[in-house]
């Protein structure tokens, strides 16, 4: 099950849509609080595919700060189209994705996220 946690509503449908035609069961969350909110709830998450820069509480690299510390299992793929992120600074040998992806892009960071 992929977390997909994205404010803009265009890119998080095209995101669930993209992934869900790669064949992935999906959650959505339009923000980190949102997000954390569903984690807490749900055992069945495996991957957090998170934006970076969202409205609420915490930022995307915040949320999967969190989420490393709480649930260790849980692969970590962050994506911006402002920030570029280094693999090495993304938590738990996550992983960055620019904007704009494609299926391919994010599909082969969600399998070689550790």
């Amino acid at each position: 099950m992929v977390l997909v946690v994205e404010d803009d509503e265009l890119v998080r449908v095209y995101a669930v849509e993209m992934l869900e035609d790669a064949g992935l069961t999906i959650v959505e969350a339009r923000n980190a609080d949102e997000a954390w909110d569903i984690l807490e709830r749900r055992s069945d998450i495996g991957v957090l595919f998170t934006d970076i820069d969202m409205p609420g509480s915490m930022c995307g690299k915040t949320l999967a700060a969190r989420v490393y510390a709480s649930w260790p299992d849980i692969r970590l793929v962050l994506t911006s189209g402002r920030h570029r992120l280094t693999d090495e600074e993304v938590p738990d040998h996550g992983l960055f994705v620019p904007k704009p992806y494609g299926t391919g892009d994010v599909v082969e960071a969600i399998v070689h996220a550790r």
